[in-house]
């Protein structure tokens, strides 16, 4: 038992700054050849893909908001806070990284760049069927909730393989699950807004469960954060424990429900719209029943 926690003591030697950023060449590599190759594919190699178009500036910043997401939640100070510190500051990390950045990523990317994957006859089958919302609810929700289960939750703090292992796997995850809100590809559709709106309110329920054990436990659930320095005055191990349910529970609750209140504003607007189309191709009609004929053009 000793020497269990005199090796958490030492894997905790760490002191925190929020003026140092320190970056690391893992995900450095991982995260510019993902930003490098969406801008290759947009510029000098766009006119490869059949059926190309340049791609909206509205879309571009998209797409590197969500890699500007992705990098400050996985480097600099939230990731020393995460990896060595605060269990708090893990659930931001983590909200981040399942519910805000996939959706900026999945706008930010073209239909034809994805387009020439899925006409692969497995590739399809296979996006196809993980694409499908109940498997990407169910995707989403396991991968998350067995990570924060104790065992595996420690194994990752204590190893940085099953750490990298562990965010790619929820990045994955995340990005499906937001598929069928925010799918680029018509091939692999969007379901119909007033699903999507039911889906956005399931998916947040077994997270909302997870975080209440979280947050009402009597006692520590994770032994890394424990033994961890303590670098809020007054906030014990359990307090830090509750704050990260919390932070799971309300953000991640109130994120789920904006999206839905943007898809429902989106779908409104497309409807009125169809609705004024409709009107203006009718024919007007008199106050006495008969239908007025279209003024003759002038000149």
């Amino acid at each position: 038992m000793f020497n269990a926690v005199l090796g958490l003591a030492l894997l905790h030697g760490e002191t925190f700054s929020w003026s140092e950023w320190r970056v690391y060449p893992s995900f450095m590599a991982g995260w510019l050849l993902l930003g490098g190759g969406y801008f290759l594919l947009i510029g000098p190699l766009r006119h490869r893909f059949a059926g190309a178009h340049p791609v909206p500036a509205k879309k571009v910043a998209s797409f590197v908001a969500g890699l500007a997401l992705m990098f400050v939640a996985l480097q600099g100070p939230m990731h020393e806070l995460s990896d060595y510190f605060l269990f708090s500051a893990h659930m931001v990390q983590h909200l981040v990284l399942i519910l805000i950045m996939p959706p900026f990523l999945l706008y930010g990317t073209p239909d034809w760049a994805l387009r020439p994957l899925v006409r692969r006859k497995w590739v399809g089958r296979i996006a196809r069927a993980l694409t499908l919302p109940l498997v990407a609810f169910a995707l989403n929700n396991v991968i998350f909730l067995a990570w924060h289960f104790p065992g595996p939750y420690d194994l990752m703090m204590r190893d940085h393989g099953v750490h990298v292992t562990m965010h790619l796997m929820i990045m994955v995850t995340g990005t499906i699950m937001w598929w069928p809100v925010m799918s680029p590809l018509p091939e692999l559709p969007r379901i119909a807004p007033v699903l999507q709106m039911v889906y956005l309110f399931l998916v947040g329920i077994p997270m909302m469960i997870s975080a209440a054990l979280i947050t009402f436990s009597q006692t520590e659930l994770y032994g890394w954060y424990v033994e961890a320095p303590r670098i809020v005055p007054g906030l014990s191990a359990l307090e830090d424990q509750r704050l990260g349910g919390v932070i799971m529970w309300v953000p991640g609750g109130l994120t789920l429900w904006l999206a839905i209140t943007f898809v429902y504003f989106r779908w409104t607007q497309r409807e009125r719209r169809l609705d004024e189309g409709v009107s203006l191709r009718q024919p007007a009609v008199s106050r006495s029943g008969l239908i007025v004929p279209p003024p003759y053009p002038q000149g």
